[in-house]
């Protein structure tokens, strides 16, 4: 497709069309839009969700654990979207949506790259339809509420020094990690250590993210536990009234957005819970709305298999009752020969040694999908003109040991022309029966589903816990809360909790340093390593290189 351009000038070079023009190729009238001006728009899946079947087939788009060499996992679901539609499947994406923090930070933004975007990239990476904004405030709103009810009196009795709510921000921000609130003498409240979060790790948004509707919403925000009293005795936003209110900020928030791709094909971009520290799904309403307008469904989980698609499957797909038809696994020769121990700057070079090496990451989460969740899978492998014809026959083989074929995928550089293999895969994987099931039970004892997941996806050989961890298990199981799924907030570059070690570790613990009860998501998060929930910028933040021209033109995003 001609000489190089960058991913923001590739996106701003398309002849966008008019947002109810993308809607009428899925059956949804402009009537049943509400305009962010031209090329955005939001819809209530309450209204038109209602009487309306799951009819589509629906596709999870995961990956092996992400190097600095990049994979390039949304790249591929938005070029086998287009893929499937240019083959003649009806087919929507369901996406997340970029936090700010890592579009300002080192990782960029979200909405694919080449020729295979979603649009408007730009508004879509900044801002966009202002939900995050909304989940930052209900959460801001709970924790002044908090501190409010402290300062008058504090009939709750709740323990200053066991409030668990923070505040969050949609940007990564370190210096907000720990802070001290409340001084300045009595009219300013009463002094505490607070601290903030990233509004993508909000409980707020993990909740909107698995609502149903309104109803489901509130109950899920009154549910939240915000800290305990002296006793231990849990207080929740409910007893603080705070629920209605905090549904009233959310009320725009709730409905999915609907773009397009480069190919003007139907994408709903809605929610954006990180994986290594939430959930990592885009929101039930829009999958759920997407899969009663299409035929196929092709969504993605953050971060590679262990994470990601292992919540998308174990949480989402439980709460929501969600089945999948077929898994693809996003992997690239470069990332490969990575976990193989190859320098970043080393990676051009054939290197079947390396590659080989690095191979049993990818071979893991093909066994984890099939073996563990009894589930079809492909593996794409995301093309680079450096990768050896012997590179990739080595790949294909060892994955047909495993009896999963392999799609190469150009879409980067030709769009959904360059995923029609992977797109013709994807259908004959649909066609196929599964025995699709959960890892774990939920009546299974908290330390039990922690052990099942850390053994049987991680590959280790157990789990050991902090005192702390310990203490919080305890009180959990005593409240009633031993009946929920896991979240493990762990680190993404590795299959272990320690991101050193690479390709598939054998031999090692995972620790659990900490417990916490997301009571209104209804899931357990169980925190590993120096996982943090709100990150820092690098030293060169991506923030440095963009820009805002005369002429209104936004330009380094990338």
């Amino acid at each position: 497709m001609g000489d190089f351009k960058s991913d923001i000038e590739i996106a701003q070079a398309t002849e966008m069309w008019p947002i109810e023009k993308v809607a009428e190729k899925i059956g949804i009238s402009a009537d049943e839009l509400d305009f962010y001006g031209k090329y955005k728009a939001k819809v209530d899946y309450n209204e038109l969700g209602a009487n309306r079947e799951d009819k589509a087939k629906l596709v999870l788009v995961t990956a092996i654990n992400p190097t600095p060499a990049g994979e390039g996992k949304t790249t591929t679901v938005v070029g086998l979207g287009d893929a499937l539609n240019k083959i003649g499947k009806k087919t929507i994406l369901a996406l997340r949506e970029p936090s700010l923090g890592p579009v300002f930070g080192v990782k960029g933004g979200a909405a694919g790259g080449g020729y295979a975007q979603v649009i408007p990239m730009e508004d879509i990476n900044l801002h966009f339809t202002g939900d995050f904004h909304a989940i930052g405030a209900a959460n801001n709103l709970l924790a002044a509420l908090i501190d409010n009810h402290i300062q008058q009196g504090n009939a709750l009795g709740i323990d200053n020094r066991k409030i668990t709510w923070k505040r969050c921000v949609d940007m990564n921000d370190r210096q907000l990690r720990s802070i001290v609130c409340g001084l300045g003498g009595r009219g300013n409240g009463v002094p505490r250590e607070d601290g903030f979060d990233i509004t993508v790790a909000s409980e707020i948004m993990a909740i909107l993210c698995l609502s149903t509707g309104i109803e489901d919403l509130k109950q899920r925000l009154s549910d939240i536990i915000i800290g305990y009293t002296r006793d231990d005795q849990p207080i929740t936003a409910g007893q603080l009234n705070g629920q209605g209110a905090m549904a009233a900020l959310l009320k725009e928030a709730i409905k999915p957005n609907l773009v397009q791709t480069l190919e003007h094909n139907p994408a709903f971009i809605h929610g954006g819970p990180f994986a290594n520290i939430a959930h990592g799904c885009n929101s039930v309403m829009a999958t759920k709305l997407a899969m009663k307008f299409g035929d196929f469904v092709v969504t993605e989980a953050g971060f590679g298999a262990d994470l990601g698609a292992e919540k998308f499957l174990d949480i989402k797909c439980r709460m929501a009752d969600l089945k999948p038809s077929a898994v693809v696994i996003v992997a690239t020769i470069k990332a490969l020969k990575m976990h193989g121990g190859v320098d970043k700057k080393d990676l051009g070079p054939e290197n079947l040694e390396a590659l080989e090496k690095g191979l049993p990451n990818l071979l893991k989460h093909i066994e984890n999908i099939t073996k563990n969740f009894g589930l079809p899978a492909v593996v794409a492998i995301n093309k680079f003109p450096t990768d050896s014809d012997a590179e990739l026959k080595l790949v294909e083989d060892k994955c047909k040991e495993l009896g999963v074929n392999v799609a190469l995928s150009d879409v980067w550089a030709n769009g959904g022309a360059g995923g029609e293999e992977l797109a013709k895969e994807v259908v004959r994987l649909c066609d196929e029966e599964n025995s699709f099931d959960q890892l774990y039970p939920l009546d299974m004892s908290i330390k039990d589903k922690l052990n099942e997941i850390v053994t049987k996806v991680y590959g280790g050989d157990g789990v050991e816990y902090s005192p702390k961890a310990n203490k919080e298990i305890a009180k959990l199981e005593k409240l009633g809360f031993g009946n929920v799924p896991i979240c493990m907030a762990k680190t993404q570059y590795s299959l272990s909790d320690d991101p050193s070690l690479l390709g598939r570790p054998e031999g090692f613990k995972v620790t659990i340093r900490d417990i916490k009860i997301s009571a209104g998501a209804r899931f357990i998060v169980a925190l590993t390593g120096e996982v943090m929930t709100m990150p820092g910028l690098p030293k060169v933040p991506s923030a440095e290189k963009i820009d805002l021209l005369e002429d209104g033109t936004i330009t380094g995003l990338f």
